[in-house]
């Protein structure tokens, strides 16, 4: 099968459209999807940083969306040919932390979704010339036409709802909701500071005004610290003098939670002098070198903790995800800006550059 693809070939190249050739059906448990839409997280972009720990040339994205048009068979799985789908990270589902129902810890998470399919032989994806590409980013490379993936990582939505917008539930939006519904389980007035105002945190401010938590965003950029104002928090530039007692002002004492996702080690000791006796710091972002934390941070219980995919079980998340955003209370849409997928290049420089939030990414197929 032969497909449009967007190609990273190195990892400071710019993404190049491409004829690709899937050259297998779908196995027992897997499914094909018609991409719809794909989100453009910044994990897809850490590919760059990271430059050696994720093959290239690889077909990246792991935001998708799309209609099932294959089935492999042989199992139950509950999806069928038609379904409208949801796509999220790969597990395994049988791993301890699998069948304790966190499958963002899964004990092959790194192989399944970061690391590997290249070395399948014979290869399932090739560009044109028959030359292996990555095919499994996240359990599905969804910067494509299509997208081969098991369909334990695919959620069915109701096909009345827009598709080619839901792909940033599977990841970007269950992070940064996860966190704040599953993670802390924060509820009515419980406080919250979020730091950074991207995709991640402007969700999770939305998820905390929708249970009812007050919330501090704290952001270097006026634009975003506005954008957080819309959804409800409190915003407070990051520059702000003795930024830890202004939040403890603002959250009557201390905030109970706090999430960082900048991976700034300045903003993550800043945090936690913020927080209340017992107080908990999550922290979403990769960091990229030492964290030093500074005396008296932890004292008083309070503690830090990394979190993965919103410590989600994405069957039940995306749907109380979709069930608020119905109600009107987690307008994650506006968020986004659309762009063609042969227009992959623009779409990266401008999350780059802060001028879009959010970019989902849409197939040409249609305008062929």
């Amino acid at each position: 099968m032969r497909f449009q693809a967007a190609v990273l070939r190195s990892y400071d190249a710019p993404f190049t459209m491409e004829e690709v050739v899937l050259r297998t059906e779908p196995a027992v448990g897997e499914i094909l999807v018609a991409i719809a839409g794909t989100g453009m997280c910044r994990t897809d972009l850490a590919v760059r940083r990271s430059a050696g720990r994720s093959p290239v040339p690889a077909v990246l994205g792991h935001e998708g969306a799309g209609v099932v048009v294959r089935t492999g068979g042989g199992t139950d799985t509950g999806i069928g040919v038609g379904d409208h789908v949801v796509l999220s990270f790969d597990s395994c589902g049988h791993c301890p932390t699998c069948r304790g129902a966190a499958p963002a810890y899964c004990d092959s998470f790194a192989s399944l979704n970061l690391f590997g399919g290249r070395e399948e032989e014979p290869p399932r994806l090739t560009d044109a010339s028959g030359d292996a590409l990555a095919p499994r980013w996240f359990g599905q490379s969804s910067f494509a036409e299509y997208a081969l993936v098991s369909a334990r990582n695919a959620v069915r939505v109701d096909p009345a709802l827009p598709l080619e917008l839901l792909g940033p539930l599977g990841c970007g939006s269950l992070t940064g909701a996860g966190a704040v519904l599953n993670t802390f389980g924060a509820g009515p007035g419980d406080t919250l500071v979020v730091l950074g105002a991207g995709a991640v945190g402007l969700t999770a401010v939305m998820a905390a005004t929708a249970v009812g938590a007050p919330t501090v965003a704290v952001d270097r950029h006026p634009e975003r610290l506005a954008a957080a104002e819309r959804f409800g928090a409190v915003p407070l530039p990051a520059a702000s003098p003795d930024l830890p007692e202004r939040i403890r002002r603002l959250t009557d004492g201390g905030a109970r939670y706090a999430l960082d996702t900048t991976a700034s080690p300045l903003l993550i000791n800043q945090a936690l002098h913020a927080l209340r006796p017992t107080g908990t710091l999550g922290l979403v972002a990769r960091l990229h070198g030492p964290l030093t934390l500074e005396p008296g941070t932890l004292d008083r219980g309070r503690s830090v903790r990394h979190i993965c995919e919103g410590d989600a079980v994405p069957a039940l998340l995306i749907p109380r995800l979709i069930g608020l955003w119905r109600a009107g209370r987690f307008p994650f849409e506006r968020l986004i800006r659309t762009y063609p997928l042969s227009d992959i290049n623009e779409a990266e420089r401008d999350c780059d550059a802060g001028r879009t939030v959010k970019p989902v990414l849409l197939p040409d197929r249609a305008s062929r």
